[in-house]
């Protein structure tokens, strides 16, 4: 059971990866067709979503990690979050 538990898992850490890659996208798509400083910043911050968000799904696959690469993994959603904060008060 734990091995189909293990699949499902990281089935779902793809479909969040794919959705975050989807936001991505769809904001890049809105800030070319109207370049503002509020979507870029919209664009940045699902950008650095994304890669946080990738980080933690190789993370998951690697036994016996740093806490520095936890560290590191961190940043990503930090600057992410961020860049969203500065789009809704731009």
């Amino acid at each position: 059971m734990s091995v189909v538990a293990d699949v499902v898992l990281m089935m779902m850490r793809m479909i969040v990866f794919a959705l975050a890659l989807g936001l991505t996208l769809i904001s890049f798509q809105s800030y070319q067709k109207r370049q503002s400083k509020r979507l870029e910043s919209a664009f940045i911050g699902f950008a650095f979503l994304s890669m946080g968000i990738g980080l933690t799904t190789i993370n998951s696959q690697i036994q016996g990690v740093s806490t520095e690469f936890y560290i590191v993994e961190t940043i990503p959603f930090i600057i992410g979050f961020g860049m969203l904060y500065a789009s809704l008060y731009r």
